[in-house]
């Protein structure tokens, strides 16, 4: 795990020649990850590292040799940080070579930079409606302000909900606003107001004006936002006229002054409705709706613990809108043009996990023919592979292909699976197995390289999976379990399992254990207290109780009425119906419990809940917590811990699946 490199963040120079792109290695010693910035030079077919802190995890092409990263470089600015003061430093470097030098910095914690000129930029940072921003402040102020704020550091007061975010920890009063920075003469200035928080941005072709997804609110955050257009001349802002509740998740201002976007009104299918493409009139807000018969999401739900980092998902080039959707147990590229016509771009199976499109062609990073990230261009409609950062795994390291196998689990039910045979796998011989649940529900497992698993399978496991109802890629109907789950999708789960034991006899059938994360979690919970064949559990990041996630956790509030269909005070059996917590009574499978300190997603309190009620009625169980981990401890928490949560759960089995 130590030793492979993730990639992410790929984007073309305007000339098309160049691409840059991040790279992540673990740093075991550090106990954290090194990011360096890299070149590919199309022309010559060659890479090189352009960076070597270590730090430099975003980045923008200045210009045509030019690259804008920001970083850390100073004790200065290392201990102003510490201090509490908000700063971001960039630097700018030659993709020719030399070292790289100061451009500017902003008196913010900046999330995202676009260039508008050769000095202007527009930037998004967090402030908090409850203080004051500190670069509006004299230093006199900053003082008094930075020493109020470190009296109050040992308790937080709440006032909406959510009131802290996985991964960010409390964010009550927390919006993202939009600033205008001048580099020649280091002048900030907000562009939105405090109250707007701001989701995304995006620029239109001449870069006078801005498409703004946000939304207002007090007390509770709703699931619907708003279209906001940002005049870049005059500095203003306006609402476009919302037409009944909807989500937005991108929108893009095109030639003719139409907005494009994709979203959805959530009205058939809830929270996971499939969105759709629409053109949005900027002066009524009327929408006209390109894709009526779309029917995929919009994102990349293809699991993998083998990525760090990310990339866009959406992009308007050329009067298209590309994106990243997943279809079946694949995540491809697919553009949309302003007549609705969708057109996939990619055609291997797997994964593509960020791209790049220029005038002259489309990169991408992915995972494909079972092999770790790697960069990929797009010519003449093959996908041609650029890198070989993870070459050597195939090369030093046993990896089992999954084999595909399909179960009807209902009439005119297929569940689309996978089952990796263990290494060096004999005929004659019986071997324990590995039944592991991807979480969601709405995501999917597919062909893709899978460190745990393949771990698994060189320790001697059969190890399987598959995509039962809930999951993507397969269209509303199918992914829709609201007041289902534990039911059908605990069907089709089981049934899998009875047909991989069929086509594989070589599993022991009293040696099997299963595993899974997050809604994988919960369904693990669900099956120990359901049914008593599977040996040994392990449950992670789960949830045990719809009651308590529902008003706990970052989503719960808007997840469990959608999900469940029910609130307490609408109809508490049926939260209590589908929560695995009522039926810890019933379990007799050792269970291994899993969870993050900062987990705000599933927190803590879901696992001790089914933890101290498998410990109440006798049963061997037992909790590792990971302090300072949240809800992603498995896919981009610290390598120690990693490694660790692996340890912890191969032991678990070995315990009881091998002895």
């Amino acid at each position: 795990l130590v030793h492979y490199q993730f990639l992410s963040g790929i984007e073309f120079d305007r000339t098309g020649r160049y691409l840059c792109f991040v790279v992540h290695k673990p740093d075991l010693e550090e106990n954290d990850y090194k990011s360096h910035l890299w070149i590919y030079d199309l022309a010559e077919g060659r890479s090189f590292q352009l960076t070597a802190l270590g730090e430099e995890r975003h980045f923008k092409w200045l210009d045509d040799g030019h690259i804008l990263f920001s970083s850390v470089r100073s004790k200065y600015h290392e201990e102003s940080k510490k201090e509490g003061r908000e700063a971001t430093v960039f630097y700018k470097i030659s993709i020719q070579g030399g070292e790289a030098q100061e451009a500017f910095q902003v008196p913010l914690s900046v999330e995202t930079i676009k260039q508008l000129d050769e000095n202007r930029f527009l930037l998004t940072a967090t402030c908090n409606q409850g203080r004051p921003e500190l670069w509006t402040l004299s230093e006199k102020e900053q003082v008094d302000e930075l020493k109020r704020r470190r009296e109050e550091q040992d308790f937080e007061v709440l006032e909406e909900i959510p009131y802290w975010s996985n991964g960010r920890g409390f964010t009550s009063l927390d919006r993202t606003r939009v600033y205008l920075y001048d580099a020649s003469s280091q002048k900030l200035l907000p562009v939105t107001e405090r109250d707007l928080d701001v989701e995304s941005i995006t620029l239109n072709q001449d870069r006078t004006k801005a498409l703004v997804i946000g939304s207002r609110f007090t007390g509770k955050r709703e699931q619907t936002n708003s279209l906001y257009v940002l005049d870049l001349e005059t500095r203003s802002v306006r609402q476009v006229p919302d037409q009944g509740p909807f989500r937005y998740q991108y929108g893009h201002i095109t030639a003719d002054g139409q907005g494009i976007c994709c979203g959805s009104a959530m009205s058939r299918y809830g929270l996971n409705e499939n969105p759709q493409f629409f053109l949005v009139d900027l002066n009524t807000g009327n929408r006209t709706n390109l894709t009526p018969h779309w029917d995929r999401s919009a994102w990349n739900s293809v699991g993998s613990d083998c990525r760090y980092g990310g990339g866009q998902t959406f992009r308007y080039v050329q009067d298209h809108l590309f994106f990243i959707s997943t279809d079946g147990s694949s995540s491809f590229l697919f553009k949309v043009d302003l007549e609705g016509k969708v057109t996939r771009v990619t055609n291997k199976t797997g994964s593509v996990d960020a791209y790049c499109v220029h005038d002259n062609g489309i990169a991408f990073i992915g995972l494909q023919d079972l092999a770790l990230q790697e960069v990929y261009v797009l010519r003449n409609n093959e996908e041609e592979k650029l890198t070989e950062f993870n070459q050597w795994v195939l090369e030093q390291r046993i990896v089992n292909s999954p084999e595909p196998l399909s179960v009807e689990t209902a009439p005119d039910v297929i569940i689309e699976g996978w089952v990796i045979k263990p290494v060096d796998w004999e005929i004659d011989k019986k071997y324990p197995a590995i039944f592991t649940i991807h979480g969601g529900p709405k995501t999917v497992f597919g062909p893709v390289f899978f460190h745990e698993m393949q771990y698994w399978a060189n320790e001697g496991y059969f190890v399987f999976f598959c995509d039962p109802r809930g999951s993507d890629g397969r269209g509303n109907e199918f992914a829709d379990i609201r007041g289902k789950y534990g039911t059908i999708d605990y069907d089709d789960l089981m049934a899998f399992a009875d047909g991989v034991f069929a086509k594989y006899p070589s599993i022991d059938q009293n040696r099997v254990g299963v595993t899974g994360g997050s809604y994988g979690g919960f369904m693990t919970n669900w099956i120990i207290g359901h049914t008593n064949r599977f040996r040994a559990a392990a449950s992670q990041r789960s949830i045990s109780n719809w009651v308590s996630m529902g008003w706990t956790t970052d989503i719960g509030y808007y997840f469990t009425p959608d999900q469940i269909g029910e609130t307490p005070w609408t109809d508490s059996e049926k939260l209590w119906e589908h929560s695995p917590l009522k039926y810890a009574d019933q379990v007799q499978t050792p269970t291994l419990f899993i969870h993050s300190e900062e987990d705000y997603r599933c927190w803590l309190v879901e696992g001790l809940q089914m933890f101290t009620a498998l410990k109440f009625h006798g049963i061997d169980a037992r909790l590792c917590l990971f302090k300072g981990e949240n809800h992603d401890l498995s896919r981009s928490g610290r390598p120690k811990q990693r490694i660790r949560r692996l340890r912890e759960i191969t032991q678990w089995f070995d315990t009881y699946l091998k002895a």
